[in-house]
């Protein structure tokens, strides 16, 4: 069996900046005039803890390009609240009927399905007030809004969402079908967060290679990210998940196991990483060495 790296340095480094954009995320709905219930409802899975990765990806893509982090923070905190609300509506008995998110009861266990609902449609609303925001040049951030609503709609985490309902339980998912699934359902947001950084660095210098180089290593990571997902529902516990393990295949659901096998599934994941890697070639400083250090240890995690 694999033994996975320590990477307690890495953890720790990765723990701080999540606590940092905790702070930030803790006065993103200060001042909302909304029902003190709805604003509980939103608070409540907004705040429930997590790695925060898709907005440290925005700010570390931004900040290695020249940016400075007081400049689009609102926008980083904005996807987070995009993916705070898909893993409330995810939750949902139409959807998977969770009962636990990140070691605690799901929204609808606590606030009742009308209201998670509505909290969700709050989440998501509320993240473009917050993007569309920033203090960088307009056309800069009108660009990436409409990056990230394309990433979070029809043709992006919905319409994945979408494909995963229709096909789970049946014979029509194959692996071509799967990869397309969550390049759409998990992988687009990821992506969008590191392109939707490198799109506000333009008015810093940054370029079109930027932005492919941006692109083509948010989609390795979001495919490495969703094929270790799955794995983990397999070799995973619920104390370190914070969530039930066993769930995708108890539902049927199309994984990369599934397709794949578990050890065929880890180097696929490990070769995704390598690729992510790569997109960072000809970058230097600080803000490199933590993406790649992701890249690693997003294949390497426990939970």
């Amino acid at each position: 069996m694999k033994l996975h790296p320590d990477h307690s340095e890495f953890k720790s480094q990765l723990k701080d900046l999540a606590g940092s954009v905790e702070r930030h995320l803790s006065e993103c709905l200060n001042g909302v005039s909304a029902p003190d219930q709805l604003l509980k409802a939103m608070e409540y899975s907004l705040m429930a803890g997590g790695k925060r990765i898709r907005p440290i990806l925005c700010l570390y893509w931004g900040g290695m390009l020249g940016l400075k982090q007081k400049q689009f923070i609102d926008f980083a905190c904005g996807i987070e609240l995009i993916h705070t609300y898909s893993l409330v509506h995810d939750d949902l008995p139409a959807m998977d009927n969770d009962d636990l998110r990140r070691g605690r009861p799901t929204n609808h266990k606590v606030f009742g399905e009308a209201m998670s609902i509505l909290a969700g449609d709050s989440l998501l609303t509320h993240a473009f007030y917050l993007m569309s925001g920033a203090g960088l040049p307009p056309d800069d951030v009108l660009f990436a809004c409409r990056e990230m609503a394309l990433a979070a709609g029809p043709g992006g985490m919905v319409g994945g969402q979408v494909v995963d309902i229709m096909a789970t339980g049946t014979s029509a998912m194959d692996l071509k079908t799967l990869k397309k699934m969550h390049a759409m359902k998990t992988g687009a947001l990821i992506r969008a967060s590191c392109t939707c950084g490198a799109i506000l660095a333009r008015s810093a210098g940054a370029g079109q290679g930027d932005l492919d180089n941006a692109s083509s290593f948010g989609t390795s990571v979001g495919l490495a990210f969703q094929i270790v997902d799955d794995i983990l529902d397999i070799t995973g516990d619920q104390e370190s998940l914070g969530k039930p393990v066993g769930s995708d295949e108890s539902m049927d659901k199309a994984t990369y196991p599934k397709f794949l096998g578990l050890e065929q599934s880890m180097i696929m994941a490990q070769s995704c990483a390598d690729k992510a890697k790569e997109s960072l070639t000809g970058y230097k400083g600080p803000e490199k060495d933590f993406l790649e250090s992701l890249a690693q240890y997003i294949v390497d995690r426990i939970n």
